[in-house]
């Protein structure tokens, strides 16, 4: 009997098929995932239930604007009946988040799951229940901090995001629609995607483990039972699962969360560069192995790049050690690295691979004269930049800079930080004071506004 037909009688025996597949799981998590159980079956129960319990439901109160009537127009009739100016209704969403630190109940959800919210209740597998207390959000990763003060919690330990390779299995769990905490799987199905528009800094897992509305702020697990992923979008024409799901990799989620804790916000910096993919001919005169990689587009004149040596040109092929895929990539890796921080960037150019070293410097100042409150963003306020200075010129024309935030108002909370750069709302330019306040007085329901932060740009939605 040859090999293949040996292969064949002995894969057409019972019990052996289950043994093939459970192979082609990664040897280390063979034996607490897909080994039998007291049935004789292959089972993912012992991994799920070490993990599930450090998963949570978020159930968030807001309040939302209530639908127009022209009754509520009439000033007479809203002093007649104490009805305040926007009359607004509390709505109730539900969401997800992952304890990562069990001492310090520390719990990571998205930002767009806590937004606006005026309670945040968690509720745990075990069913009970704690207020929690929000210690920051970063609109730009959609990640949230929350923390709740809670005996005997399950932390799930954090992977390394950057180790995964398309195929790898993985589970996802959450509560989608709200019915209750669910456990999905599949494998990833690609690395570093972005372009979805979510907010700013995109470095996305996909995978077809189905994530539906509700999953948002869950884990996305390794067979190591390691968080490698916050679940935080789908693609889905009627809002459900068509096994397209997005996950903030966990090395971002760990950085993002890192700063909260610290500073109660993540400070970003300014290099000084604009990226691009790397085209097919820079591929060929660089000699390079792919097209993997962030082409340096234009570099700002007297900037940490430029006097680091940097040149416009340069293919970026790896960060701090770290193989960069492309210009997104780059982007988010900048973005979360605090300012003061060295980096260590691997450049090829003409000749050959050179290794530069340069520090991310604060946001350049941009406005210097007198600072006027926004009265649509309670506790934000700001300055037009500088008539003359290169980044007027760089706009085109100049821009807004906010000049302050109060930590805790409606302004800091929907995202806004000191430095930002609002040069348009809702995709309509925006050069002055004035012209900022009249777009944010015409938007009826809500304004997506667009800014520079650092060397990125980043767009915060307010409702």
């Amino acid at each position: 009997m040859n090999l293949i037909s040996l292969f064949l009688n002995n894969l057409l025996k019972p019990g052996v098929l289950w043994t093939l597949a459970a192979a082609l799981l990664p040897v280390g998590a063979l034996a607490q995932t897909a080994a039998p159980d007291v049935r004789g079956l292959p089972t993912l129960a012992p991994l799920v239930n070490q993990v599930t319990p450090a998963v949570v439901n978020v159930s968030v109160m807001t309040r939302a604007p209530m639908e127009d009537n022209p009754l509520f127009r009439d000033p007479f009739f809203r002093r007649f009946f104490n009805l305040p100016d926007k009359p607004q209704r509390k709505e109730q969403a539900a969401g997800s988040g992952v304890i990562v630190d069990a001492s310090r109940g520390y719990i990571l959800t998205n930002n767009h799951v806590i937004k606006d919210a005026e309670q945040v209740l968690i509720t745990l597998k075990d069913r009970r229940q704690f207020p929690a207390k929000l210690i920051g959000t970063d609109p730009g990763t959609d990640i949230a901090v929350l923390q709740i003060s809670a005996p005997n919690l399950s932390a799930l330990r954090i992977g390394d995001s950057d180790m995964l390779q398309v195929g790898d299995y993985v589970m996802a769990i959450g509560n989608p629609f709200g019915i209750g905490q669910t456990v999905t799987s599949g494998i990833v199905s690609a690395l570093g995607r972005s372009g979805l528009s979510v907010e700013g800094y995109e470095d996305f897992i996909q995978t077809d483990a189905s994530i539906n509305p509700g999953n948002s702020g869950g884990a996305l697990v390794n067979l190591r039972g390691e968080l490698i992923g916050i679940n935080t979008a789908i693609i889905g024409p009627a809002g459900g699962n068509v096994g397209i799901g997005f996950a903030v990799p966990s090395v971002m989620a760990r950085s993002v969360m890192e700063q909260i804790v610290r500073y109660g916000e993540v400070r970003r910096g300014r290099l000084g560069i604009e990226m691009a993919d790397v085209p097919p001919d820079a591929q060929r005169r660089l000699k390079l192995p792919s097209l993997d990689g962030a082409l340096i587009a234009n570099i700002e004149s007297g900037s940490p790049a430029e006097k680091a040596g940097l040149r416009k040109g340069d293919v970026v092929t790896a960060l701090n050690g770290r193989t960069v895929r492309g210009p997104s990539d780059l982007r988010a890796r900048l973005g979360l690295t605090p300012v003061g921080e060295e980096v260590d960037m691997t450049v090829a150019r003409e000749g050959g691979t050179q290794r530069i070293r340069t520090r991310i410097a604060p946001p350049q100042p941009a406005g210097n004269g007198e600072m006027l409150a926004i009265a649509q963003l309670p506790g934000m306020r700001v300055v037009e930049i500088e008539r003359g200075s290169p980044l007027f010129e760089r706009l085109n024309g100049g821009g807004i800079v906010v000049a302050a935030v109060d930590a805790g108002s409606r302004a800091f909370q929907a995202g806004f930080r000191p430095g930002d750069i609002i040069y348009a709302v809702n995709r309509r330019r925006t050069q002055t004071i004035a012209e900022f306040q009249k777009l944010l007085s015409s938007a009826e329901r809500g304004y997506a506004v667009s800014l520079l932060r650092g060397d990125f740009s980043v767009t915060i939605i307010v409702r």
